[in-house]
């Protein structure tokens, strides 16, 4: 495994034309949206997640009647998925707010995961909700690897 501080996605802008967002996991701009599945009871058409590491690893694929023994360069980040704050006002263009987000706990099972740098859709502005303060008031975290200790209890969704 080797561990990569950058990643750079590239997109498609409103007017048409491409642009590239530069995610750093060592900096305040390493937030990202990916297009959701809509499993769930939100009508959202996004995920959004905050990058803890990115990785690259040579992986050699041995399964199936395809079984190739050269080594493949399979990228991955490592995120820490936020969720849609229920308790909070409705957001959105036709309410005049900005949509409220918050961490899940560490300990369930949807709080991490990987996600193919592929399917990231390009990075977003994820604002904390200062009127909340801070989730751990003495800044000690819990996770050295999520860099919880200046966590808020809720974020705006910058539109």
């Amino acid at each position: 495994m080797y561990m990569h501080n950058i990643i750079r996605v590239n997109y498609t802008t409103y007017d048409v034309r491409r642009k590239q967002d530069t995610m750093n996991s060592n900096t305040c701009h390493r937030d990202i949206m990916v297009l959701a599945d809509n499993d769930d009871a939100s009508d959202h058409p996004f995920h959004y997640a905050r990058v803890i590491r990115i990785f690259h690893v040579n992986a050699i694929y041995i399964g199936g009647p395809t079984a190739d023994y050269r080594p493949r360069k399979v990228e991955v980040l490592w995120v820490r998925w936020f969720e849609h704050d229920m308790n909070a006002p409705t957001g959105g263009w036709s309410d005049s707010r900005l949509d409220r987000l918050h961490f899940p706990p560490m300990a369930g099972e949807h709080a991490f995961g990987f996600v193919n740098p592929a399917d990231v859709v390009r990075g977003c502005h994820i604002i904390p909700a200062f009127s909340t303060n801070r989730r751990h008031s003495d800044g000690r975290g819990i996770s050295l690897c999520a860099r919880d200790a200046n966590d808020w209890h809720s974020y705006y969704l910058n539109r």
